[in-house]
């Protein structure tokens, strides 16, 4: 197994490098053609020699969104860490939560009123008792 991890390691390079230059736009391509990059890492994939090309010199690589690595970005928006009972959105959920289930429990509770009392009058009414004579 440890025989094929070369191999697999330089086929995943090549299939990366392959679709990376396919999907990549044609004003993005640096030094050469499309179409001859696409060739050269066909051509050249098995050696290395192909692929690592194309992700060296083939294609022109931006900066990131806001000029700055993601590392920087979070370094300068850092957020300030609040306990849960000291968080004042995370009360008010708690709050509007004991609300709800307030309010559920109080519709529950009147039903189930409606229901004992609909039960007393059908057991407080007499039935009438079947005629025998009938």
């Amino acid at each position: 197994m440890l025989r094929l991890l070369p191999t697999l390691l330089v086929l995943a390079l090549w299939i990366y490098a392959f679709i990376d230059c396919l999907n990549t736009p044609e004003e993005e391509v640096k030094h050469l053609p499309k179409v001859v990059w696409v060739i050269i890492v066909l051509l050249f994939g098995t050696v290395l020699i192909g692929p690592i090309a194309w992700l060296v010199t083939g294609k022109v690589r931006k900066a990131p969104a806001g000029g700055a690595t993601p590392s920087e970005w979070h370094r300068n928006h850092r957020t300030e860490f609040v306990a849960p009972d000291d968080n004042p959105d995370f009360l008010n959920s708690l709050k509007e939560e004991n609300r709800k289930d307030e309010a559920l429990l109080k519709d529950w509770e009147a039903d189930l009123r409606r229901r004992e009392d609909d039960l007393r009058r059908k057991s407080d009414t007499p039935e009438p008792e079947d005629d025998p004579k009938s």
